[in-house]
């Protein structure tokens, strides 16, 4: 009987893992503030968390240290929406104006986010402020970002 009940907890956490974070298996890191993308590409894939890719095209998520109008900008231009044309409009004037949805925010020092690059949707995010910018507390924190969101892979 305890063995039924390990599994069906097992069964349980297993099936609320959310699938798009489980279906992330490689990503893009976007240049964070006092270089933390670098310290946090080697954690990840030493720890073989994630494939962590040179190309944003081969990426399915984006780690961030901001969201915003900034990122939107970056997202837009990394993957551009592909023009949907309307037989119906035949306005030529029409460019590809993109105009940001998002009202800009402040550059959250300590705050990571994992956002979809399909979706634009954020996947997963944590808080943590470094106390500083010296190597050894930037690699300190990418060793602390990279374990909770293994945590995080395994938990759910």
């Amino acid at each position: 009987m305890k063995l039924f009940r390990v599994l069906f907890t097992m069964t349980a956490l297993a099936a609320a893992a959310s699938p798009e974070l489980a279906g992330v298996k490689t990503v893009y890191l976007l240049p964070m503030s006092s270089g933390l993308d670098q310290y946090l590409a080697i954690q990840l894939t030493n720890g073989k968390v994630l494939q962590v890719v040179t190309d944003p095209q081969k990426a399915d998520a984006v780690f961030t240290d901001n969201i915003g109008s900034s990122l939107e900008q970056k997202l837009h231009d990394l993957y551009p929406v592909a023009a949907k044309k309307d037989d119906t409009d035949k306005d030529e004037t029409k460019g590809d104006d993109f105009n940001p949805t998002m009202a800009p925010l402040s550059r959250g020092k300590g705050s990571i986010f994992l956002v979809d690059r399909k979706n634009r949707a954020v996947l997963w995010s944590m808080y943590a402020r470094p106390k500083n910018t010296q190597a050894d507390e930037l690699n300190r924190l990418a060793q602390k970002i990279a374990a909770q969101f293994e945590k995080s892979l395994k938990a759910k």
